[in-house]
Order: structure tokens, then sequence, then C-alpha cells
């Protein structure tokens, strides 16, 4: 099966006559619009039902606004920070000292999910303590919020034929381009003719973005929305969080296993990835809010 050959860009408009180039409405910057909006508007009709929350909501709307507008720089900028550290300052070095401002190069690609996450968290961390809400009520929104974004980021990877797998005979296995346009850059396609370029070498591989989309994005989407309409899981503060982390955790190693390892960093030890070595502390911080959420509370007799 070949990669249905999507154009990258949803619509391309020439503004050369006016001498400012052609400008390029791509499905990657698509898809994070629509995953920030859908994840606002879910995020706002929970705070809506405090009883989901045990009778009280974890913030108002003109709280839920702020906090997306700091969310949304926690994720570009903890995204792109979190490349740098986790990929560029180990494994090219040789990059950023022949170009150092190559580290705000966002167009060219390169962001990281964990340092996303990281910058999110700490968005959340700041917000909740100038505004003097409760913090756990609020990673739990994000935590069923969040796979929306993921779920739409990775079916964009898809869509740029980035990001796929390993080589396969399975029948799921997908011929990408793995060809670059003659004086382009990756990704492999050719912004005027929206033609991809196909070397003749290529194998069948993964489809392992529509891996991540499933695992990582719908699945955890489905089952914590379930946990929370119809269990009332948002009552025991810091479950969603914690079960988002471990889900996504899981879902990211498994899929590491069918992803095609980064050219610079595939020699780590005892066959990890860099995505899984990073969603270890996820494991780790999961694991403790599901504990801390479902532990027996201490009652406190009067004196």
């Amino acid at each position: 099966m070949h990669f249905p050959e999507i154009s990258p860009a949803l619509v391309s408009i020439d503004f050369g006559f006016v001498g400012l180039g052609t400008f390029h409405l791509r499905w990657y910057a698509l898809a994070y619009i629509a995953g920030i909006m859908l994840a606002w508007q879910y995020a706002t009709a929970l705070i809506s039902r405090p009883a989901m929350f045990g009778g009280k909501a974890p913030a108002t709307k003109d709280d839920l606004d702020d906090i997306m507008f700091w969310i949304i720089l926690g994720i570009i900028l903890g995204g792109r920070l979190g490349y740098v550290l986790f990929y560029m300052v180990p494994y090219q070095q040789d990059v950023i000292a022949a170009n150092p401002m190559s580290v705000l190069k966002i167009w060219d690609g390169g962001m990281s999910f964990h340092g996303g996450l990281i910058g999110v968290t700490l968005a959340i961390i700041v917000i909740a303590r100038r505004r003097k809400l409760s913090l756990l009520p609020l990673g739990d929104i994000a935590g069923v919020v969040a796979p929306i974004g993921i779920m739409f980021g990775r079916l964009a990877n898809f869509i740029n034929a980035e990001l796929y797998g390993r080589k396969t005979d399975a029948a799921v296995g997908m011929v990408f381009p793995e060809g670059v346009v003659p004086g382009s850059t990756p990704p492999a396609y050719d912004w005027v003719a929206k033609q991809w370029v196909y070397n003749g070498y290529e194998f069948a591989r993964h489809p392992s973005q529509l891996y991540e989309a499933a695992l990582e994005g719908l699945l955890p989407l489905l089952l914590l929305s379930i946990l929370i309409w119809k269990f009332g899981a948002l009552k025991k503060h810091g479950l969603v969080a914690g079960l988002f982390l471990l889900m996504y955790g899981t879902g990211r190693s498994i899929v590491e296993n069918f992803r095609l390892p980064d050219s610079f960093a595939n020699d780590l030890p005892f066959g990890l990835t860099m995505g899984m070595i990073l969603s270890t502390p996820m494991w780790i911080g999961g694991a403790w809010l599901v504990w801390n959420a479902l532990k027996p509370k201490t009652l406190h007799s009067p004196d």
C-alpha cells in the first residue's frame, strides 16, 4: 500500500504580486488549532458541571481562558525547548554550532511532546498559584482534554509523511516517500508542485503515526471520558491526570517498537528509544497520582 499523497498544505495562496511569496495553510498548523479549540470547548463543558467535581468547579470561565493562553505558550515553548534539550544538545551539537539560531526554527520541525507536557504542567502550576485554584482538579481537566490535541497532531504527522515506522512485511505496511526534492530540506516534498518524491528503494513501513493517534489520543480520550461521565472519576482529584500519564506512557512505549527511531538517537542501550526513556517519569508520576487519589482518606477526629 502506498502512502496517499495528501498535500501538506490545505490551501496555498500566492502573494508574489506584492512581494510576499506564497502562504501555505498547513495541516500541521490546523491540527494544533483544532486540538486546542476542541480541548478548550471540552474543558469549558466540564467546569460548567460542578457536580462532576464533587460540588464545586475548580475554575471559572475567566480562569480557564487565562489558563488556556498560558497552556498554548507552554505547548509551543516547552515543545521546542524540550526538543532542543532532549534531541539537539545530546545529538546535534554540530547543527547548533553551525547555526545557533537553528534552535529557534520551529518552522523547520522539531517539537517534543514531553517538553510540551513539562511546559503545560508549569503553566498550570503557575496559574493555579496565582489565582489560588486547586491544582489536581485542573490537572484532571488537562488529562482528559490533552488526548484531543495529541490525536490531531499524530494525524498531521501522517499527512506530512513524517515519523513513520520501521520496515514490515505485514499487511498494514505502507510505502512512504523518502526522497528529498533537490535543493530543499526534509520533509521530502516540494511545496510548489505539491509532489512527494520516491527514490525507488523505499520499503513498506508501519504507519506508526496512526498507531500513536489511536493509542496516545483516541483510546485515552474515550476511556477517560467514560470514567468521568459514567463513574465520576473527577471527584477523585488527581486520578484522571494520573491515568492519562500512565496511558500515554504505555501507548508511546508500545508504539516505539514500531516507530522508526531518529537516525541520530538509534544507538541507545537495551533496545530503548528516547521516547521510552522520556515516558518513564510519566509512569512514575502517573502511578503516584493514581495511588494518592485512591488511597483511603484519614479522618481526623476532634480533640
